[in-house]
């Protein structure tokens, strides 16, 4: 159950009325004028609740659009996209005004401190293009760069916190490269709503506070502590407008120059020694590593599933190949004549799981690093082969990889590396039909806990395995200097029998991102359900372990229902934040996963 739901003080009875002073729109409220831009909008965000069961869930209806629209987790981050639609900007200029919101209303998640993975669909062209900003190790990185003094990997949170763990950041390349091809609006302009509210100052939100009460390390350091602490070291209340002059500098700045503003010159310079003088745990970036930062433009991962098409990212993530053996390993089985929801349905599902993530935790990685099998790992025939291990009546228990053809020779050893779920994800449709899913992020919650300039740095490099070999085996997974961690982001795309997009959609959560967006299809494409009611589903999840249920009543008679299969059963809380746009009759339909912040707006 959300956590976020008892939060009503943005329901309180509004006045009539336009304004905006922020440059965002906003109804006259007798709170600040700050707080009243996120209430409108939370109020629509938090209008639904997640299932009231396993079998029966319930949801709030779909936003509605003709035109366009923008998906986002926060209200002030969806409205900044969804004006720049207004104005005339594409799917991408949307998404760099979303991103820099983001970047300021939801610091724990995502930022020009972090790395991105973006999807775009070319409607008058029919192409589906990716755009690759994932972080990259340092130069001086090595193999054995999170082991102990006794060879043995240091304890997770140890190698996250301070410089070690801090890749080079690519989100604002990847932006670029994107608007370089795409953009329609000029660069500078789309930065505008970033600045203003950096200036003005936004009011934290429930969540945000929440998350900061919870955080034990960001109140240790300057500059964070003062920036979201109060002299006593708690979090600022519910509300409090927060400014960042900082960040509002460096945004102009990247406004006025490009990224080289950010990638050369004083920020850079002091990213680096930020990250060299890290009390405890230094790390290595170098001025030189962020000059030579690069990203890339990467061959979508697309196959087929039934009637559809589905598109999404490649190597470095492992999103795109794991949802589509996820959705092909159940081809066989008929999910749209079980009863949503169901034991049989859910036990399929954690079955052909178990067989994606044992692929995904043997082969894949930094396809500029090693040959990754992506084809072989698609193959249909591979797949249908692959699926013949689930059993309809029993859990399999830890599953092998496969051998996949066109398999490179050499054997890798399993990956364990460690993927916490603090991340964010959009999804755009602009009026010409083109389309951008962005899945963006700092890792863990807070990234390092390293603030230089107004934004938070990532550890995006525990995302490597620890293990650089096992058994004597390479890990592919492994550290290495330029490489590029393996990620779990799956932005994706749906196209219909007509071979028109469908839907769009992706998450945040950690290594369970593949789950979350392989249930969300097959709610839509099998069981015929609505985005919002898809996003809101209760998650089940299957990484190769036990079988993980997300705690919401009818959970405990699923989950025996399971454990009567032979699954081992855990319920834990499970924080996605899917975000969906969908063709409909109707127009676009969005949904916003009520566990976040999110929503739905287009005109």
């Amino acid at each position: 159950m959300s956590r976020y739901k008892n939060h009503k003080w943005w329901l309180e009875p509004m006045l009539f009325g336009i304004e905006s002073v922020t440059g965002l729109p906003c109804l006259r409220m007798r709170t600040p004028l700050p707080v009243r831009v996120l209430a409108v909008a939370l109020a629509v965000a938090v209008a639904g609740a997640i299932p009231a069961g396993a079998e029966e869930p319930t949801a709030a209806k779909p936003a509605v659009a003709r035109l366009d629209m923008v998906a986002a987790a926060n209200p002030l981050a969806a409205a900044a996209g969804r004006d720049v639609l207004r104005e005339g900007g594409s799917a991408v200029d949307a998404a760099i005004a979303t991103q820099m919101v983001l970047n300021l209303v939801e610091p724990q998640s995502s930022g020009i401190g972090g790395g991105a993975f973006i999807l775009y669909w070319s409607n008058a062209d029919h192409r589906v293009e990716s755009f690759d900003g994932r972080e990259t190790a340092p130069a001086a990185a090595r193999p054995d760069r999170f082991l102990g003094p006794d060879h043995k990997p240091l304890p997770f949170m140890e190698a996250v916190v301070g410089g070690r763990s801090v890749g080079v950041p690519g989100t604002l390349r990847a932006l670029a490269l994107a608007h370089a091809k795409h953009g329609r609006l000029a660069w500078a302009k789309l930065f505008e709503p970033a600045i203003r509210l950096a200036e003005a100052g936004f009011p934290i939100s429930p969540r945000l506070h929440d998350m900061l009460g919870e955080e034990t390390r960001l109140a240790s350091a300057e500059p964070a502590r003062s920036y979201f602490y109060d002299a006593d070291g708690k979090p600022k209340p519910v509300g409090t407008l927060l400014r960042n002059p900082e960040l509002a500098k460096v945004l102009r700045g990247i406004a006025d120059e490009g990224p080289d503003f950010f990638y050369k010159g004083q920020v850079a310079r002091d990213i680096v020694a930020t990250v060299a003088h890290a009390p405890g745990n230094p790390g290595d970036i170098s001025e030189a590593d962020l000059a030579g930062y690069r990203a890339k433009e990467r061959p979508p991962v697309c196959g087929t599933y039934r009637r559809y098409r589905i598109c999404g990212m490649g190597p470095p993530s492992s999103g795109g190949v794991a949802v589509l053996q996820i959705l092909k390993l159940l081809q066989r089985f008929d999910l749209s004549r079980m009863k949503p929801m169901s034991p049989e349905g859910f036990h399929l599902f954690t079955q052909a799981s178990r067989l994606a993530y044992a692929d995904r935790d043997r082969y894949l990685a930094d396809s500029d690093f090693l040959p990754v099998p992506v084809r072989g790992l698609i193959d249909s025939a591979y797949l249908a082969e692959r699926s013949r291990l689930i059993d309809i009546r029993h859990d399999m228990a830890r599953a092998e990889p496969g051998t996949p053809p066109t398999r490179h020779a050499l054997d890798w050893g399993d990956n364990d590396g460690h993927a916490l779920p603090s991340t964010s994800h959009f999804s755009i449709i602009d009026r010409w039909g083109d389309a951008v899913a962005m899945t963006t992020t700092i890792e863990n919650e807070f990234g390092s806990r390293l603030m230089v300039d107004g934004f938070l740095l990532n550890n995006e490099l525990t995302d490597f395995s620890f293990r650089p070999e096992v058994d004597g085996v390479p890990v592919a997974n492994r550290v290495e200097p330029g490489k590029r961690p393996r990620s779990s982001m799956a932005p994706t795309f749906v196209f219909g029998p007509d071979g028109k997009l469908l839907l769009v959609v992706g998450s945040p959560g950690g290594s369970e991102i593949i789950d979350y967006v392989a249930e969300t299809l097959i709610a839509v494409l099998d069981w015929g359900y609505d985005v919002q009611r898809a996003v809101s589903l209760l998650h089940v999840t299957n990484r190769n372990g036990p079988t993980e249920i997300e705690p919401a009543p009818g959970a405990e008679t699923l989950a025996d229902a399971l454990r009567a299969r032979g699954h081992t059963v855990m319920l834990r809380p499970m924080v996605s934040g899917l975000h969906a746009i969908m063709r409909t009759r109707n127009g676009l339909e969005g949904g916003a996963d009520p566990r976040r912040e999110g929503v739905a707006l287009g005109d």
